[in-house]
C-alpha cells in the first residue's frame, strides 16, 4: 500500500493563469499580513526563541509533553515580559 506524502509531482496545469496569480497575491498579502502581526507583538518572537532554547538545551525524549508543560507553565507571562523588558535595554 502506498502512502500518499505530499510529495508526488507538482500538477502544474491544476490552476488556471488567473488562479496562479490569485494564489500569489493571497501568498503576498499573508506573508505581510503575518510580519505586521509579529512587529506588532515581540512578544511571540521570545516565547518561540526561549522555547527553542530551553528545547535544545534539555533535549527531552517526549517533546510534546515537553511543548505542553513549556506552554502551561504558570509562570511563563512572567519570563516572557521579563525577557522583553532585557531586550528593551
Amino acid at each position: 500500500m502506498t502512502e500518499n506524502t505530499g510529495l508526488e509531482k507538482l500538477d502544474v496545469g491544476a490552476l488556471s493563469p488567473e488562479q496562479q496569480e490569485k494564489l500569489r497575491q493571497f501568498k503576498i498579502k499573508t506573508r505581510i499580513s503575518n510580519e505586521k502581526y509579529l512587529r506588532a507583538h515581540p512578544e511571540v518572537e521570545v516565547l518561540l526563541s526561549e522555547f527553542l532554547r530551553s528545547l535544545f538545551f534539555k533535549r527531552p525524549v517526549d517533546i510534546c509533553e515537553f511543548a505542553a508543560d513549556y506552554f502551561t507553565d504558570p509562570n511563563l507571562p512572567r519570563t516572557v515580559h521579563t525577557k522583553l523588558q532585557d531586550n528593551l535595554e
